[in-house]
């Protein structure tokens, strides 16, 4: 990280957004971190500025204002949400990466890290154990515009020395927000409804087998390779990570280790097909080779940590 200059967070409102910035400002300080957003949050301790990022004259404006050198750009419309409104996803997901891409390009920031997922895999990539470099057919729009930029992070990388660094994030669990509208939510809302009425109906069917990891883990990866030397970056698409997989059969029998009341019952949705298309593991071991990455939760320490952490926000008075 460039400490000299200031980091901004575009999408700090999110899952990923609102933890992101708390651990910035934890390593290194409030003052250092610009948080931004499409809305204006009720309550914040630090610096925001409202912005889309798809107006690249407002993002401009506040890089310079604030002297930014690092830009997460984490906005985006995911899976399932992005399954709804498909225009809006293709538009916010690529012309918003495209706009901190191009003041990468212009030297007005010196680097970025933008988000990529396991959506960018498809039906005909190996399930098991999936490679960094594979068949990727996604079908889905989120995954589709994922795919598209990492393919924008190489050519900007090659063609004009782009510093660009991304992670193709598994499912994604914590206990800090709500679902954010992805295929794996189901992983967070079954520990709330877990807590509030002891039984979860999920939308994914009892076997189908997804790669996940916790949110921590997520944020910690993520500053980590935005700070390892630029020597380490070998790849410049987005880089394979891992931690556990699990299908909400088995995240169910953890749960109930806890409590063992807890009951699970299966209607699976639109988002059965989604979830059908995506790996089951991951074989991130370029990651770990590359620039250090190892995580720290597997599920029995995830189930741990969420039921811990949302008993005291979510039990019924």
């Amino acid at each position: 990280m460039l400490k000299e200059k200031k980091t901004l967070v575009i999408g700090a409102l999110g899952q990923v957004g609102r933890e992101l910035v708390e651990a910035l400002q934890n390593k290194y300080g409030a003052d250092q971190v610009v948080a931004s957003d499409i809305r204006e949050p009720e309550t914040f301790n630090g610096i925001f500025e409202v912005c889309d990022v798809m107006d690249k004259d407002r993002v401009f404006a506040i890089v310079k204002k604030h002297n930014v050198g690092t830009v997460f750009n984490l906005a985006a419309l995911l899976s399932a949400t992005a399954e709804k409104n498909m225009a809006l996803a293709w538009k916010l997901n690529m012309e918003g990466h495209f706009n901190v891409l191009n003041l990468a390009k212009e030297k007005h920031i010196d680097r970025i890290y933008w988000p990529s997922s396991i959506a960018v895999f498809g039906p005909n990539t190996p399930k098991q154990q999936t490679p960094q470099d594979c068949v990727m057919d996604p079908n889905t729009v989120y995954g589709i515009s994922k795919l598209a930029g990492e393919r924008w992070n190489v050519y900007y990388h090659q063609k004009f020395g782009v510093d660009v660094r991304s992670l193709r994030y598994p499912g994604l669990i914590g206990y800090k927000s709500l679902p954010g509208g992805g295929t794996t939510d189901y992983a967070v809302d079954i520990f709330h409804q877990a807590l509030q009425t002891g039984k979860y109906e999920s939308f994914l069917g009892p076997d189908t087998t997804l790669p996940m990891m916790f949110t921590e883990d997520a944020i910690r990866a993520t500053i980590e390779i935005t700070e390892a030397p630029e020597e380490q970056i070998k790849i410049r698409s987005s880089y394979n990570l891992a931690a556990m997989s699990f299908s909400p059969s088995e995240l169910a029998a953890a749960i109930k280790k806890h409590i063992p009341n807890f009951e699970i019952s299966y209607n699976p949705d639109f988002r059965q097909q989604i979830a059908n298309s995506w790996p089951q593991s991951i074989d991130d071991q370029l990651a770990r080779n590359d620039w250090g990455w190892n995580h720290q939760f597997d599920v029995d320490e995830l189930v741990d940590v969420m039921l811990s952490n949302l008993r005291e926000s979510v039990l019924p008075c």
